[in-house]
Parts: structure tokens; C-alpha cells; sequence
């Protein structure tokens, strides 16, 4: 157990990947018979004595939450209550526990007014730390031209962006996923990768520089494919310059949620800047003892990094991205 503060929280990491599904949205949700809980995947069932527990055994004082809501609207009435009642819960929590959460407000790529909304409740009404958004919707990925409305919006308000991919499509078509592998073992990395390339070549990180992407796990295969831009990058359409691709890197965050082999560690530290790489569990949906168990210890005893920067990782860059965390 990581020794406690003297105000009860536990010493050190902030988590920048902290999966939340409220149970009151749930109850929501169910009385209206969008899901069944006993149908849904145990890691929504959050619980914040669950989620506690975990934070002291892997030393986390602080989590930021990525609120989830499961179900499928069509209308905009329905989907904009489920928001309410799911970014409700997540700033209850932050109430209750104001030195332990924050959370991410969710905006939609698919619906420019419903992330308006979002983003005036959230982040101006409840005090949301940024913006979370999936990788891609529908085959559309983070950055395409549809996006360009919704991203101006975020780079007004200098946004600091979560990414995370969902519902990569799986089947028998060898594009739609490899059948029998789950898509979080390596969809989940290429979407991700995908996504980071779509914001390359389209110019989004040159006309939005105030955004600020976070890319989840690591960045997917972006880091150990950078040779590979700088080579063939003149092939895509629009171009990738092959000088500026490094630079582009250095653009994006990187959390370290899901298992990181210590071989990958020396190609993430030499590809990006090492005091943009975040501490990230992507808990509950990988368990608490893997996290407290494995990927943490692996981390803190990861030759390759040295004390300052695993420092940095656990704490300092994030309390230098988002002044909001608590200290």
C-alpha cells in the first residue's frame, strides 16, 4: 500500500485514464430500457470504494475521468439527457472527493450543437478539466473536414482533447478486424494510430494550434512508425512533409494505460518528448491488479527511465497540461 498524505489522499501519479460509467446513469439508462446491466461488460459497473482502493494501492491522488454513456439515441433530446445525467454524476463525484477526480466532458463528432452543448454544461457550468472524443465515428476519423466547426469551437477555448477509440468493427472481412481477437488487443492501437495520422495530414494540428490531443496507450503504433511517415509520407494524400513529422510528434500526448512491454519504452522516449508522456490505468477495463500489480511496477522500475522523468510522467506533466488537478 502507497503511503497516504496527510490529508488522507494517496501520494503521487494522476491517472489521465480513468474509465467512468455512473451508476446513476445506469439506473437511467435501464429504467428506459436502453441497456441491461447484467447483459453490459462487468467494468461498467464503477464503484467509487472500487475505484479508491485501486488509487491508494497504485499511489494515485488524482483520477480524471473519461465519463461513458453505453446507449444509442437518435434524437438529440434523448442523447443531450443522457449527457446530463452522466456529466451530473461525474461533477457528484468530484464534489464528494475534490482532491481525488476530475473528469473530461464528452463532445460528439457527429453533432456540432450537441457538443456545444457539452461543452458550456461541462466545462463552464460543472468544471471539467477538457474534452474527451472517440478516435473515429462510423469509418470518419478525428480530423476529417466535417470535424472542422466542432474543432474550431475546441481551439477557441485552447481545449485539451482525450482521445480514445470505440467500437472498431469486427467480422470476417479482413478489414473490418481479425474475427476472434478482441478489438482492444489491436484495433483499438491502429484506430488510435489512424486517427494521429488524420490530424497530420490534414493540417488540424497547423490550424488549430491551440488544440491539445492526448492520444491513449501509448499512441497506438504512431510512435514506432515514424520512420516509416518520414519515408512514405510524401505518398499520402494531402503530403506529410517528411522534415516536419517529428515535429508534429511532439504535438501529441501520450498516456501509458494497457500493459507496456520495456522494449517499447526506449522507441517511445527517443520518437516523443518525454515530458508529454502521461500516466494513464485505463482502469476498470483493464483490472485492478494488473494496474496495481503490473503495469505500475513495471513502470516505476523501467530501467529506461530516469527518476526525473518517470517524475514527470506520473505527476508533473500532467499538473503542467491541466493547472485545474489538484496539487
Amino acid at each position: 500500500m502507497t503511503a497516504a498524505a496527510p490529508d488522507g489522499t494517496a501520494a503521487g501519479r494522476v491517472d489521465v485514464h480513468h474509465h467512468f460509467t455512473a451508476p446513476a446513469w445506469l439506473d437511467w439508462a435501464e429504467q428506459r430500457g436502453v441497456v441491461n446491466r447484467e447483459k453490459l461488460p462487468w467494468w461498467t459497473r464503477w464503484d467509487v470504494n472500487a475505484a479508491l482502493e485501486l488509487m491508494d494501492k497504485a499511489g494515485i491522488g488524482t483520477a480524471v475521468m473519461t465519463v461513458a454513456m453505453l446507449g444509442r439515441f437518435r434524437e438529440r433530446a434523448a442523447r443531450q439527457e443522457s449527457a446530463r445525467v452522466a456529466l451530473q454524476a461525474a461533477a457528484d463525484v468530484v464534489e464528494s472527493h475534490p482532491t481525488r477526480f476530475r473528469f473530461f466532458v464528452p463532445v460528439f463528432l457527429d453533432d456540432l450543437e450537441l457538443s456545444r452543448w457539452s461543452l458550456k454544461y461541462g466545462l463552464d457550468e460543472l468544471g471539467a478539466v477538457g474534452v474527451s472524443t472517440r478516435t473515429s465515428m462510423d469509418g470518419v476519423y478525428l480530423g476529417d473536414d466535417t470535424h472542422d466547426r466542432l474543432l474550431n469551437e475546441l481551439n477557441d477555448r485552447s481545449a485539451i482533447v482525450s482521445t480514445h477509440p470505440m467500437e472498431v468493427p469486427a467480422g470476417h472481412d479482413p478489414a473490418m478486424g481479425l474475427p476472434g481477437m478482441p478489438p482492444f488487443v489491436c484495433d483499438f492501437l491502429m484506430d488510435t494510430t489512424r486517427a494521429a495520422i488524420n490530424l497530420i495530414k490534414n493540417g488540424t494540428l497547423d490550424r488549430y494550434p491551440n488544440l491539445t490531443f492526448i492520444l491513449p496507450h501509448g499512441g497506438g503504433f504512431l510512435p514506432y512508425i515514424a520512420a516509416r511517415l518520414e519515408l512514405f509520407g510524401g505518398q499520402l494524400t494531402p503530403e506529410i512533409e517528411p522534415g516536419r513529422v517529428r515535429d508534429y510528434l511532439h504535438r501529441f500526448y501520450f498516456d501509458t494505460a494497457g500493459p507496456m512491454s520495456p522494449s517499447a519504452t526506449p522507441t517511445l522516449l527517443a520518437t516523443v518528448d518525454p515530458g508529454r508522456i502521461l500516466f494513464g490505468t485505463d482502469w476498470p477495463p483493464t483490472p485492478a491488479q494488473v494496474v496495481a500489480d503490473i503495469t505500475t511496477p513495471a513502470l516505476d522500475n523501467d530501467p529506461v527511465i530516469s527518476d526525473r522523468q518517470l517524475k514527470g510522467i506520473n505527476r508533473d506533466n500532467a499538473l503542467r497540461l491541466m493547472p485545474g488537478l489538484p496539487c
